[in-house]
């Protein structure tokens, strides 16, 4: 099992509760870019640096994932394809993506892109909270009992 990162729009303080984790669990950890990105010196953290472009890193992900595998992303139409493919998905304010719900999901993504699309302004996500971060690090944790099972 690994850990794929979507690592362009992951926060600092995500990244830095998956390193902890790679070092502890002895897990791989995937960070997914079209941008250089550094990250502490270890066997179990790597990065790949993808083309720049529309969905080049969630498309190189999505290729590269297997079943039972997870995948860090705030993307919902890269959360569909993955857990199309058997792997988890997590948003890094610790909600799990969940195949019974992803298509609800996109559909509500789909009419704020047309509502964005129209001039009408729906704001961004708040700032990650003290709570969101303990949630991710939480669900993180389940998965990986689950993995060691």
């Amino acid at each position: 099992m690994a850990i794929w990162v979507d690592a362009d729009a992951c926060p600092k303080v995500i990244k830095e509760i998956l390193f902890r984790a790679a070092q502890r669990e002895s897990i791989q950890i995937t960070l997914v870019a079209n941008q250089t990105l550094t990250v502490p010196p270890s066997p179990f953290i790597h990065t790949l640096r993808v083309a720049a472009g529309f969905d080049v890193a969630d498309n190189e992900i999505v290729r590269r994932v297997d079943a039972g595998d997870l995948v860090i992303t705030s993307d919902i139409p890269l959360a569909a394809d993955v857990l199309g493919k058997g792997a988890v998905a997590l948003t890094p304010r610790g909600e799990r993506y969940r195949p019974e719900t992803i298509r609800e999901r996109l559909t509500m993504r789909d009419f704020m892109d047309t509502l964005r699309a129209s001039g009408i302004q729906t704001g961004g996500p708040p700032p990650l909270s003290q709570r969101e971060r303990q949630e991710f690090a939480r669900e993180l944790d389940h998965w990986l009992q689950q993995v060691k099972r």
